[in-house]
């Protein structure tokens, strides 16, 4: 966090250690190191949300924001600016996974829902564990947008349906 300035390495907004978390650029669930050019300090709802995707999904999710990082978290945004070097070549362990679908594609609820859970299963040990933390997560997916309606009707959906369990905030799953 010294590093960084005490910001979200994405976001770029200030980081309390309270939500303080360490993000693994190439995650460790697929063989990534704890050296310090694989590791930065991030906002734990960030952090939720690129879990144990790959390096390239990554990327893909900072470049869908277009120049403005739209942090899960609801803290801001900021102009991300393009990298001035390329980063260091890293050699996979894990076969590498399919991207993940574009959410411009998903229409009906039922296309949603199974939208939301086919993430939460790829995120594998790195799914959210706290219902602000998975409603962040969700609404993260859809770049363009989602009602709170809608949002509260995903989460309602995924409880009823045995998916998710919910006890005093704390998330569980049955995926």
């Amino acid at each position: 966090m010294f590093v960084q300035g005490g910001l979200c390495f994405f976001c770029k907004q200030p980081l309390p250690k309270a939500e303080a978390s360490v993000e693994h650029l190439f995650a460790s669930s697929n063989g990534g190191s704890n050296n310090d050019e694989n590791c930065v300090a991030c906002c734990k709802s960030v952090n939720a949300l690129l879990g144990s995707m790959s390096l390239k999904e990554k990327f893909q999710v900072v470049l869908n924001q277009k120049g403005q990082f739209k942090c899960p978290n609801g803290t801001g945004s900021v102009k991300t600016a393009t990298p001035s070097k390329a980063p260091p070549a890293v050699t996979p362990q894990a076969k590498p996974k399919t991207p993940p679908k574009v959410a411009a594609v998903v229409k009906t609820k039922d296309d949603k829902l199974a939208f939301v859970v086919a993430n939460l299963k790829q995120r594998g040990n790195s799914k959210p564990r706290t219902l602000k933390t998975l409603t962040s997560t969700i609404a993260s997916l859809y770049p363009k947008g989602v009602s709170k309606t809608e949002l509260a009707s995903l989460l309602q959906q995924l409880q009823s349906t045995g998916k998710v369990i919910v006890k005093e905030n704390k998330v569980t799953y049955a995926l």
